[in-house]
């Protein structure tokens, strides 16, 4: 070419050579070589992995036919800074009130509210900046987009079927972690048709038992899922995704609603089973068993990952009472398998809308959770959110929040806001729990917001009280419809589809086949709850509680030890060097001690001990110190835990301010651990108070309602100092009025020694049932009530304690029974006053009562004509009734002996307040009981 000639790279050729270039980048060998050697040149000069340019054109023409600006964060562009602020803040408004407008309600009742925050105008921004890109922070779909593209991402996420609140965690990698799941493109993948198809074979089997019930036993209650239908693929979800997880056993909590679907549809009992319940049949044939809907179930699903043991605990009506329950039983199934980091056993509650924001037990769970004796690692909690509670419609009169999950936030737990009628985001919904309890440990809350179809039960007629709410529910699709009709329309599945999987379904049904996820066919027992070995035994066989001296000396060794580094409170130095010196025989040894060797001799044998209360380390009354605080540095050190290798392990906890929880945690732990030694410790005896509801529907009842057994420890100290009537008196006559076909045992120990046989008596015994215990409190310290090396070695638990002074029984006329402190004061007086003529026995277990012993020591007075029962307590409570109504005292006597009753007067309040009015009352009992003169009593006194 000469130079005169024009280039062939001249501006007018270049659609021309563009053309051939991209040629050569599809395929060099489509081009002249010529212009072939040049391109390769350009290659090889730094322009080597060039791409295809007509697509990037094509991207640019879309983008001109919806112009984007680039926002200007340098320095000087102030309007365009104000900008990206304000879309940062837009975003942040979305996470923090875009629940708000999220699309929840099925039944569309109240127009959801204008939340300004939600407007781009709010922000300072208009139409013009819809096409501008954006930095968008931390929003997890993509670092930078057009205000546009950032609305879809952010009212997607938060604003339609699911409604996510968790803005109000302050941990920063657990609100990232949840942005990322809501916000991300994964967030919003569709699911695949087999899981399409798979979902609505769950939805589709909640609504078929419900109508096959409905048909079948008509007008009967069964307190139907119907309206939170998606509540079965939900736990399906859970349960899978648990399998794929190294979960190893679920454990479901719930009260009645939508019970006996969960049973047959997720546990998998069979048809016949539940149908036979229906028609009054006795399918267990123990007990006095309990209605239908409280019963429990357990199984074992197979999932893709495994074998799942699935549970589903047995509850009373006290709705939420259950929730702790779950979790100690939990706890105790983590415990067993080694679970420390407590990812094989998964708790999930299941609540109701009105019963989560109004029972206090929920808080006190949730206060729990996160705790270092009762953590579970986190609990995935579901509401069934049927907005009505049980008759109220309208949420100012079921409670004083916006939602009724407000409580969960207590513990910074995120919650999400689901629509039922959407199947498909309530099982997203259940992957995102899964995935973050797993991740961190932690309680998450799915609130899935649904309705109820009929009444409170089959039978009620909600309409007298819901007018309008049920007109909408009456003419509403069923979820189960709704969510057909959207895979029809996308051709996942076709009507005929439909009809065989609802025929199938009711075939299963006739012929008692299971409709969960296929039952595990091989199932390992190794981890699972045994209570075979304790099952028909009686509270009177014998056992041997002694150890030898040798076994004394070794263990006072190891719980005396400390750590050579550590500087002990003056105080407890001399508990320390008091106990080494009762090892040897050297003292008298008191009820710390006694306690303290009983545990040491259990946890060496190989029992594990659990102990919770108020303060149960050192001990209400400063007596057990089973957790030594070094002074200097403030380090804690457990004797007990360090007694050999490989032993049993000892927690002793100082709980939360709780009776009514923690008590039922217990007593889920004790009932899933039958080789424990598990203990709950009441402050004072009235702490029970607050814990009624566990005392009455659980360790009392369990076992005749539903064959459950438990071996809890309670420990209610008891007795009357002067103290007042809240810190004197345990309630002895309600514990006793609960007492029938031997359900527990009730004991009123007066000895450490007492107190050290009792403790192995309940573990060594293959007998598992709740001991109630009327401990001490004066006579923790009491000279009288100490014991010998001789009480362990050579004697066991007694029953009853017959006379101590060496009395001639043949002039004995007078016979004083009693039970705990009182005793000391009834034997003081009577050495100070020298009689001779009565004797003083005690009760030591008061159920099962021991009747043929009290009637052989009562035989060995001949000439006892009076036999006196006494107690500190008021006529109307204590013992008294229990013993009369029972006859153990009336069947224990002949027709010469007259039965006297003596004890404070009747009374409203369990003991008087005044100090004066106590010492008064107290010394008319000894005075009555004694027989003594009056005025003579009073001038010994003085």
């Amino acid at each position: 070419m000469s130079e005169q000639a024009p280039s062939w790279l001249y501006s007018g050729n270049a659609a021309f050579v563009e053309a051939i270039y991209e040629n050569y980048l599809q395929d060099s060998a489509s081009v002249d070589k010529d212009w072939r050697a040049y391109f390769d040149s350009l290659q090889q000069g730094g322009q080597r992995g060039d791409v295809a340019h007509a697509p990037i054109r094509e991207k640019f023409l879309r983008l001109a036919r919806h112009p984007r600006q680039r926002v200007t964060t340098a320095a000087g562009g102030d309007a365009s800074s104000a900008k990206q602020v304000a879309v940062l803040q837009l975003i942040n408004a979305y996470r923090f009130r875009g629940h708000r407008q999220a699309e929840l309600d099925p039944l569309k009742q109240y127009q959801r509210p204008h939340v300004p925050e939600l407007e781009p105008a709010y922000h300072g921004l208009n139409e013009s900046d819809l096409d501008t890109v954006f930095n968008t922070g931390s929003l997890a779909a993509a670092d930078e987009l057009t205000l546009r593209e950032i609305l879809d991402v952010v009212q997607t996420a938060y604003c339609r079927s699911i409604g996510a609140e968790y803005m109000h965690i302050n941990e920063t990698e657990q609100k990232r972690w949840l942005q990322h799941r809501l916000e991300s493109e994964q967030a919003r993948a569709d699911f695949s048709p087999e899981q399409k198809r798979h979902i609505y074979d769950r939805v589709s089997a909640a609504n078929a038992l419900e109508e096959y019930l409905h048909n079948k036993y008509v007008g009967q209650k069964r307190f139907s899922l119907e309206g939170g239908d998606s509540l079965i693929p939900m736990l399906d979800e859970i349960v899978q995704r648990g399998g794929l997880h190294k979960v190893k056993e679920v454990v479901i909590g719930m009260a009645h609603r939508g019970r006996l679907n969960v049973l047959v549809n997720i546990l998998g009992k069979m048809p016949s089973d539940l149908f036979s319940e229906f028609e009054g049949k006795n399918v267990n044939g123990d007990g006095s068993g309990d209605v239908k809907y409280h019963l429990g179930y357990s199984s074992n699903i197979m999932t893709d990952g495994g074998s799942v043991h699935l549970t589903l605990a047995f509850n009373p009506s006290h709705l939420e009472i259950i929730d702790p329950v779950v979790e100690g039983s939990v706890r105790a199934r983590q415990e067993r398998r080694n679970d420390h980091e407590r990812d094989q056993v998964l708790p999930v509650l299941i609540h109701g809308d009105a019963a989560f924001a109004g029972q206090g037990v929920v808080m006190e769970t949730f206060n729990l959770s996160q705790t270092r004796g009762y953590s579970t690692g986190g609990t995935v909690h579901i509401i069934i959110n049927n907005q009505i509670g049980f008759t109220t419609s309208d949420p100012l009169d079921s409670r004083s929040t916006l939602y009724c999950t407000d409580v969960a936030k207590m513990i910074q737990a995120p919650i999400l806001h689901v629509n039922g009628d959407d199947p498909e985001a309530v099982v997203l919904a259940a992957q995102i729990a899964f995935d973050f309890r797993t991740e961190f440990n932690k309680d998450i809350v799915i609130d899935m917001v649904c309705y109820r179809r009929h009444g409170h039960s089959e039978a009620d007629e909600p309409a007298a009280t819901q007018p309008i709410m049920y007109q909408k529910i009456r003419n509403h699709p069923k979820a189960c419809k709704i969510y057909a009709e959207k895979l029809l329309t996308s051709n996942v599945l076709s009507n005929n589809d439909m009809a065989q999987l609802e025929k199938g379904y009711v075939a299963s049904l006739e012929e008692n086949k299971s409709v969960s996820a296929p039952l595990a066919e091989e199932v390992h027992t190794e981890f699972l709850i045994n209570y075979e070995p304790f099952r028909g035994t009686r509270w009177d066989m014998p056992v041997d509680t002694t150890l030898t001296p040798d076994e004394i000396k070794h263990y006072t060794d190891l719980f005396t030890h400390t750590p050579e580094d550590f500087v002990l409170h003056a105080t407890v130095d001399k508990i320390i060097a008091a106990r080494k010196k009762m090892g040897l025989g050297e003292q008298p040894f008191d009820w710390g001690y006694a306690e303290t060797l009983a545990y040491a001799s259990l946890l060496d044998h190989g029992y594990p001990i659990r102990i919770s209360g108020q303060d149960s380390g050192r001990g209400t009354f400063f007596h057990r110190h089973a957790i030594i605080h070094n002074q200097e540095d403030g380090a804690t050190y457990l004797p007990l835990q360090h007694l050999r290798e490989g032993q049993p392990n000892f927690l002793i906890i100082n709980s939360i301010l709780s009776e009514e929880a923690v008590l039922a945690f217990e007593f889920g732990y004790s009932s899933s651990e039958p080789n424990a030694l598990v203990m709950w410790e009441a402050q004072f005896g009235d702490f029970a108070n607050g814990a009624q509801v566990v005392f009455d529907q659980f360790i009392s009842s369990s076992e005749a309602k539903w064959g459950r057994y438990c071996g809890l420890i309670v420990m209610l100290p008891h007795g009357y100092d002067g103290q007042g009537p809240e810190h004197s008196s345990a309630r002895l006559e309600r514990y006793l009025q609960l007492c029938a076909e031997d359900n527990m045992q009730v004991c009123f120990p007066s000895t450490a020694a007492q107190m050290f046989h009792m403790l192995r008596r309940q573990a060594l015994r293959p007998y598992r049932k709740p001991l109630i215990v009327m401990s001490p409190k004066s006579l923790l310290r009491h000279k009288l009530s100490t014991s010998t090396l001789e009480d362990v070695t050579d004697r066991g638990f007694q029953l009853i304690i017959d006379e101590i002074d060496d009395l001639n029984r043949k002039k004995i006329t007078r016979l004083l029974i009693c039970s705990g402190k009182v005793y000391y004061d009834l034997l003081e007086a009577r050495r100070n006053h020298h009689i001779e003529h009565i004797a003083i026995a005690r009760i030591e277990q008061l159920y099962p009562f021991p009747k043929d012993q009290l009637s052989e020591l009562i035989d060995e007075y001949p000439n006892v004509t009076e036999v006196v029962w006494v107690q500190e307590e008021p006529r109307n409570q204590g013992a008294c009734a229990y013993l009369l109504e029972s006859l153990h005292l009336f069947g224990s006597l002949n027709d010469n002996q007259q039965l006297i009753i003596v004890a404070r007067p009747h009374s409203a309040s369990p003991a008087v307040g005044y100090p004066s009015r106590h010492l008064e009352q107290q010394r008319k009992l000894v005075q009555e009981a004694l027989d003594l003169d009056a005025e003579a009593m009073q001038r010994k006194s003085a």
